[in-house]
């Protein structure tokens, strides 16, 4: 038996849920599966000032809404971001020394 037998409005990206129905049936309604956040690439903390949702509303939100404008913004989270600057300018600052 498929679960996707009653049509197109009901595949498996969907989630199905038990509704109990005023003559006492139970009977299956399908909702979205909710998104989850975008999480940092080195350390999987969710990022702030990103919002999540579908591909159909993230289109509509300008590009300066969807992510953080500041460098890797989307992709690190703002500790990792810093500690990624301390240490790149420690190593800078350590071959500039040496040569």
């Amino acid at each position: 038996m498929s679960i996707n037998k009653r049509g197109t409005k009901r595949r498996l990206k969907k989630v199905r849920v038990a509704v109990r129905t005023p003559g006492g049936r139970t009977v299956y309604h399908y909702k979205h599966k909710r998104h989850s956040p975008a999480r940092c690439m080195r350390c999987g903390a969710k990022l702030n000032a990103t919002p999540t949702g579908p591909r159909s509303i993230m289109a509509k939100i300008p590009k300066s809404q969807r992510r953080p404008n500041r460098p890797y913004g989307g992709n690190l989270c703002s500790s990792c971001l810093r500690e990624l600057m301390t240490t790149s300018a420690i190593s800078e600052g350590m071959s500039l020394i040496a040569s």
